[in-house]
């Protein structure tokens, strides 16, 4: 007799699922600018479906082009919330947020325009719409759009340049979400960002940075052993260097070094000692910065994010005092930027919007999240506190850029950030 109860109560919800995908089917067709199709359904979710969203290439002027951006909609129910992730790169796979999982919502993850497949066709791309003013007004047109189906609260969320995308996207539309949660996100507001540098100067132990910069040191003075296995390491990997040469890109590697390690979550111990040799310290640097990040491929799979970087968003370069004499390739005035160009377009930031952003949030934050790793290096240009605004800080002790994360806090961080949940979703978290 249980046995029977329990299938029919088992067909009851499978009749209802069927119900329900094939109402949103409905909806999804009724949606206007809206290609999909069916995907494997991720775990706790109901339905799922590649999205590819007709987008103006400039929405000032519709006239001038359009583009289809890739996004990816995770379904649980239309009476739950909706969090959309507004990510800073490509998203090649439906990727579950942590946010999600937290408030049991629906999920739409957006490729950010001008990266993955969601790029213009060759004949309309012009980098000059490549800003955060486009890239979220992509998000607000998703936003209206899907409200025609989830018409409950709303979130959104990203890591790293995508949280710096749900910082942006609430300053612009304020209106569209109820709360956000940017994880790992800076604000840059230079382009040579001096925090940077007072935070690698600063962090941990006096010990552990001088481990550090004794690595760097040991490598420099011996380059004559270093570039000839590079060489032979780029060869096997496959990594062309003609935007950079391979000293260059030896030379980025080791001052992009510290910067790396504590962006990554490096342990202190394991740095070679200062007597430990070349070769040490030359697979402790390789293995933590690489020169990877600086052959061809880096190059152009990230000339988006470094154009964004060098025209509104601000970044970071390298201190090169204390290698006088160690440098070769690169110049030691001005300091070498992280920032690397796509070719033929000059640097020309500004700096505006940022610092617009940097002043609206004092007075303007409600209702944001934000959580960062006191470790990272990226939280020397977090967002910091402020009082007279309904917002949350967590700055997650001894937490890097991929750590810092809700299944990573305490249990009484984790309590005040469910609680502000539910006071401003206005529902039960459990």
């Amino acid at each position: 007799m249980l046995h029977r109860i329990l299938l029919g109560l088992s067909l009851l919800f499978s009749l209802a699922l069927t119900g329900q995908t094939s109402q949103l089917e409905t909806a999804l067709f009724q949606l206007p600018d809206v290609i999909f199709k069916s995907m494997e359904t991720p775990a706790g979710y109901t339905a799922a479906y590649e999205l590819h969203i007709k987008q103006p290439l400039d929405h000032n002027h519709p006239e001038k082009g359009y583009f289809y951006q890739r996004a990816y909609l995770s379904h649980r129910g239309f009476d739950r919330p909706t969090v959309i992730c507004t990510e800073g790169y490509d998203r090649p796979n439906n990727r579950n947020y942590e946010l999600s999982d937290l408030v049991q919502g629906n999920q739409i993850d957006v490729e950010h325009r001008f990266f993955g497949t969601s790029v213009p066709a060759a004949d309309i791309f012009d980098y000059q719409y490549l800003n955060l003013e486009q890239a979220t007004a992509d998000l607000h047109k998703i936003n209206q759009v899907f409200r025609e189906i989830y018409q409950g609260k709303w979130l959104s969320t990203g890591i790293s340049k995508g949280g710096q995308t749900t910082i942006f996207y609430r300053y612009f539309y304020p209106e569209d979400v109820d709360v956000s949660v940017p994880f790992v996100a800076p604000l840059n507001l230079e382009l040579e960002e001096q925090r940077i540098y007072t935070f690698l100067d600063t962090v941990g132990t006096e010990a552990c940075r001088t481990a550090l910069y004794e690595v760097q040191k040991e490598v420099l003075k011996n380059r004559d052993y270093a570039l000839p296995r590079l060489k032979w390491y780029a060869k096997g990997a496959g990594l062309n260097f003609t935007y950079l040469s391979l000293e260059e890109a030896f030379e980025y590697a080791v001052l992009e070094y510290p910067f790396s390690f504590w962006q990554l979550g490096g342990k202190c111990e394991d740095i070679p000692k200062k007597g430990d040799g070349k070769e040490a310290a030359l697979e402790h640097l390789m293995s933590t910065s690489g020169i990877d990040f600086f052959a061809d491929a880096g190059m152009t799979g990230y000339a988006s994010h470094y154009y964004q970087a060098g025209s509104e968003m601000g970044y970071y370069g390298y201190n090169t005092e204390d290698f006088k004499g160690l440098l070769k390739a690169l110049p030691m005035e001005p300091h070498p930027s992280a920032i690397f160009m796509p070719e033929g377009l000059p640097k020309t930031f500004d700096g505006k919007l940022v610092n617009a952003v940097a002043e609206w949030i004092p007075a303007n934050a409600d209702r944001f999240i934000f959580i960062n790793g006191n470790a990272d290096t990226w939280s020397a240009t977090a967002v910091r506190p402020t009082e007279g605004i309904d917002a949350l800080w967590f700055f997650l002790e001894g937490l890097d850029h991929g750590k810092a994360r809700i299944r990573n806090m305490k249990p009484q961080e984790r309590a005040q950030m469910v609680s502000a949940l539910e006071r401003w979703l206005e529902m039960e978290i459990e």
